[in-house]
């Protein structure tokens, strides 16, 4: 496998809302390159990028594939990413990799939702970036449409570089803008376009738009728009440069067409990729911090063979029989087959043996590589997504992807007690991969719970851990993890006393109990005066009331936020001891939540929707019907944010929900915001379906207590 050095290697992160094509693309791509001998299609499952059978099965990709190409001297790595909200986390964490980006979007569709998100990722990155208007083949396809939605969205820096030739049906070719030619294709061929003179009947539309692409290249040079001034027009030459410039500087966003199922344009997009994106080496300078906190004071470090070595793991694939495969991008120097390397991050050493380059699933061994290239290496001892690994002797430390917190979570119940005993492992090998993804036990339900970015990740991830590791889960929406507290004061005495043969047991005491602001939990506070009870049982009387707070009073859910203040009790020389004392603690604890008014509390969510402004009437009705208090929202293009504080018991089915409301076209993040009271109706509904279970819990503390 030849080597590539920095000036010879692209970067490009594919991407765009679901079904735009991106994987479709990739694969044309590849074939129109020689890389692959026959054109893979998503409809047979026989792409290069979308090789996971879940992804085969569903006809979608759910995480980013990479693959590359080899083109007029230059390798292009592409990532190609997920375009679904529910995986789109994903396709943030892929584009650190990138140097660039090619947002995708359906000719007859224009922006949809994921079209802005995926911006806003390569505007956070500071991606250079172009689009494609794909499907120009397809029904209903129009570029005009699409090129008005993508400049209302983003402003009129998307300039065409190339002008369809026919539409729908007769999509046969483009006119590029550049070298004033037409490309023309025989469908489904080989991608290589036959150059002939511009259509006469399109002549006209060709020379306006060429005239719009050289005064939007030259207004950003003044040496350009001088040249603009005095000639009228830019050579070719010039035109070309001048482009490239106003791209890496994020002034232009070229715009192209294709159909990439026909695979027709992908020749010409490979051309614009090699000429008008910039290399890894022009990017500039790759920035790090001396710490693992990534806080404090950058490192610049020069994307260059020069510099020492630096290594940033971007994503993590655990393969059953490889075991775990680290995708990582060189940021500086060259990596050797071999190479012990520092791994920054967890202060230990890795052997880099077995350096390869992907194509797709396909592993193909590489010597060496260099700043700015993409490989991959399988079962590295310590190293996980995130890390930055080079010479121990230039410590270096790159950020991570900021990934959302999920935003639903289901309770998941192995099959089999051999399930149960399986479910550890390959939860922990599942979590590598995807750090969307977060796994817990509730202490207060016992639940396994698995948290996602929506219901589908969280299927998807079950059938993996189906077919990969042979675990069989069933999902439940989670139990809510609702809480106790108290809106009054109190003050009570408990004793407990009993008399039997020999030592009896004797302990009394007084506590006066008042609530706490919402998050402060509990407060034990000692006001013993006067060896009333000695010092070595009061922790006693602070576990009793403890214990019997997580056992809960109204419904068996934990009591928080309140303060309990132990001023006065009794003891006995021979019968007082600790289990007393604990017992003394309890009592007082139930006979003060009597006085107390308690109440219950639920979890309230800090919900964003984002949609199409269209639906943004239906989307605040129904988190007003979910008790819900709209906090804002905010336009951006044709779409909406809107912000909510929503209870988490009405958010368990949302996700169907939202779906259906807005045909899939949206997306949500959830994260907890605080705890609130239950409405009275409600709460009486809460606690009559879980008082049985909270006598049942409340037997069993007993027995063990030994009364």
């Amino acid at each position: 496998m030849k080597t590539y050095n920095t000036e010879q290697i692209r970067n490009v992160g594919i991407v765009g809302h679901g079904d735009t094509g991106k994987t479709q693309l990739v694969s044309s791509m590849l074939f129109t390159a020689g890389m692959t001998q026959r054109l893979g299609k998503v409809t047979e499952g026989s792409t290069v990028t979308d090789w996971d059978e879940e992804e085969i099965a569903r006809k979608i990709s759910i995480q980013t594939g990479i693959a590359f190409a080899e083109w007029q001297g230059t390798k292009i790595n592409f990532l190609d990413t997920p375009g679904y909200s529910t995986f789109v986390n994903d396709t943030k964490a892929a584009l650190i990799a990138a140097d660039a980006a090619l947002i995708l979007v359906d000719a007859a569709a224009g922006c949809q939702v994921v079209t802005e998100k995926v911006w806003d990722y390569a505007t956070e990155y500071e991606l250079p970036r172009g689009f494609v208007i794909n499907w120009m083949d397809r029904e209903l396809a129009s570029f005009e449409r699409a090129l008005e939605s993508i400049q209302q969205v983003f402003g009129r820096g998307a300039v065409p570089v190339q002008l369809p030739i026919g539409a729908e049906k007769n999509f046969k070719g483009a006119i590029d803008l550049i070298a004033m030619k037409a490309l023309m294709y025989a469908p489904d061929g080989d991608g290589k376009a036959k150059v002939e003179e511009i259509p006469a009947d399109m002549a006209e539309a060709a020379k306006a738009a060429h005239e719009a692409l050289v005064e939007m290249v030259a207004e950003g040079d003044d040496e350009l728009m001088q040249e603009f001034f005095d000639k009228g027009t830019l050579p070719v030459e010039d035109l070309k440069k001048g482009l490239h410039k106003a791209v890496i500087e994020r002034r232009i966003f070229p715009v192209l067409v294709s159909s990439a199922l026909r695979n027709i344009g992908c020749d010409a997009i490979l051309d614009f990729i090699v000429e008008g994106f910039p290399s890894a080496a022009a990017r500039g300078k790759a920035i790090g911090f001396k710490d693992a906190e990534r806080k404090g004071e950058s490192i610049e470090r020069t994307v260059g063979d020069k510099e020492p070595l630096s290594v940033f793991v971007f994503k993590t694939i655990a393969d059953a029989f490889a075991g775990r495969i680290s995708y990582f991008k060189v940021m500086s120097g060259v990596l050797h087959n071999d190479a012990n390397v520092a791994n920054f991050n967890r202060n230990t050493t890795e052997r880099f043996q077995h350096l390869e380059v992907r194509q797709g699933k396909t592993a193909t061994a590489i010597a060496e590589l260099h700043a700015g290239d993409i490989g991959t290496i399988a079962k590295l001892k310590d190293t996980t997504t995130g890390d930055t690994l080079g010479d121990k002797a230039a410590t270096i430390f790159y950020p991570a992807a900021r990934i959302p917190e999920p935003s639903i979570t289901f309770a998941i119940e192995p099959k089999t007690r051999a399930d149960e005993d399986r479910i550890g492992v390959a939860i922990h090998r599942i979590l590598e991969e995807d750090p969307a993804l977060r796994f817990s036990r509730d202490p207060q339900t016992k639940e396994f719970l698995l948290a996602g970015a929506g219901q589908q990740h969280i299927e998807v991830v079950v059938a993996k851990l189906r077919k990969r590791y042979h675990v069989e889960l069933t999902l439940h929406p989670p139990k809510v993890p609702y809480r106790e507290t108290i809106r009054g004061k109190a003050d009570a005495e408990g004793k407990h006393k009993k008399q039997t043969g020999g030592h009896g047991q004797f302990g009394l005491c007084r506590i006066k109990m008042e609530p706490l602001p919402r998050g402060a939990g509990f407060e034990f506070v000692d006001d013993i005066f006067g060896g009333a009870i000695p010092k070595n049982w009061i922790p006693s009387v602070e576990k009793g009331i403890h214990d019997a707070a997580e056992r809960g009073y109204l419904a068996g859910f934990p009591v928080v936020d309140f303060r309990a203040s132990l001023y006065d009790g009794k003891y006995h020389d021979v019968d007082s001891s600790d289990i007393a004392f604990k017992i003394a603690g309890a009592l007082a604890f139930k006979e003060a939540m009597k006085q107390a008014r308690p109440a219950l509390l639920e979890p309230i969510m800090k919900v964003e929707v984002y949609a199409p402004d269209q639906y943004s009437g239906d989307i605040m009705g129904n988190i007003s019907s979910r008790r819900g208090r709209i906090s804002g929202s905010e336009a951006r293009g044709h779409n909406v944010v809107v912000r909510a504080q929503v209870p988490l018991a009405e958010m368990l089915s949302y996700a169907n929900d939202l779906t259906s409301m807005t045909q899939g076209r949206a997306g949500y993040s959830m994260e907890f915001s605080h705890y609130d009271f239950v409405p009275g109706e409600i709460a009486e509904k809460i606690i009559a379906a879980h008082k049985p279970h909270a006598a049942e819990d409340e037997e069993a503390a007993s027995a063990a207590n030994g009364h």
